[in-house]
Formats: structure tokens, C-alpha cells, sequence
């Protein structure tokens, strides 16, 4: 159920992931300490506009049901997932999960990895914002699994 109201859109973090090392297949934990400038304090990524992933689990249950198989979120590739979010409506907005704040800066396209995961994913993934969004950390901190999610414009 996607939750509104007063202009906010309201979720929960329902599951967390990240790589441990570069090129390793992403693991599921239940906190994730987040840096800004760099994202999941795990993860090798560089400042800027794509700090970290999300998806939301509305959409993957949508992709997943379109191809008619279950596949775990992370095979999406995404660091968090939220459920009762529209995340389409983000973009420009100010995301706060837990103690952090993220900036959502554009909707995350799905790319030639997802086939590798699940043959048909990618297109699976393409309509509807369905691959996730991405975003900057503006407030880093440590989140965990069934922190509130709330977008602001």
C-alpha cells in the first residue's frame, strides 16, 4: 500500500543490501552505516548524484509477477528497499530513512547485468520507474531494516 499525505510520501525500509567487496554479489544485512560524499560505507563508489540505490518493493513484486518467476530484490542490484513508496514521485525530493537524508536525483535504468541475473529482468524492470532511483547522501548515519521512510518535496 503506497502511503500520502500532507504532500509526504510515507514507507518503511523493508530490506538493506551492498557488495562487500567490488564485483561480489550483493549480500543482505540488516544496518548499513551511509556516508555522504560516498554512500554505503561499504561499497567503492564516487561523490555525487549516485550515492545509493532504491527500489521499491511494490515495483520488483510487479517486475516479478510480469515474469512469472519469485527472484530475490538484490538481484536488482539496489542498496535499500522500501515498501509504501511511490519512488517515482521522489526525484527532486528530500528522502529521510532512519537518522539519514538522501537527495533523489533520477530514476535508476536498467542495465545489461539484470538479463544476467533473470533472462527478460531488464526489460521486466523498465517501465514505471520499476528499476528504482538513485540518489546523494546529504545526512549520513547508520539505518536499519523497519526504519521509517519519508520523502518531502
Amino acid at each position: 500500500m503506497i502511503s500520502q499525505d500532507n504532500g509526504c510520501s510515507r514507507g518503511i525500509l523493508k530490506a538493506i543490501a551492498h557488495r562487500p567487496t567490488d564485483g561480489q554479489v550483493m549480500a543482505e544485512i540488516t544496518e548499513l552505516s551511509v556516508l555522504p560524499g560516498r554512500g554505503p560505507e561499504t561499497e567503492n563508489r564516487k561523490p555525487g548524484k549516485r550515492e545509493i540505490t532504491l527500489l521499491s518493493a511494490e515495483s520488483w513484486a510487479n517486475a516479478c509477477r510480469e515474469l512469472g518467476v519469485e527472484l530475490p530484490w538484490w538481484f536488482r542490484r539496489a542498496n535499500l528497499l522500501i515498501e509504501g513508496m511511490d519512488l517515482s514521485t521522489t526525484i527532486g525530493a528530500t528522502l529521510s530513512i532512519g537518522a539519514i537524508r538522501i537527495k533523489v536525483h533520477g530514476e535508476t535504468k536498467p542495465c545489461g547485468l539484470m538479463d544476467q541475473q533473470h533472462n527478460g529482468l531488464r526489460k521486466a524492470l523498465t517501465p514505471n520507474f520499476r528499476g528504482g532511483v538513485y540518489g546523494q547522501i546529504l545526512i549520513g548515519g547508520t539505518i536499519r531494516v523497519g526504519d521509517a521512510a519519508t520523502a518531502q518535496p
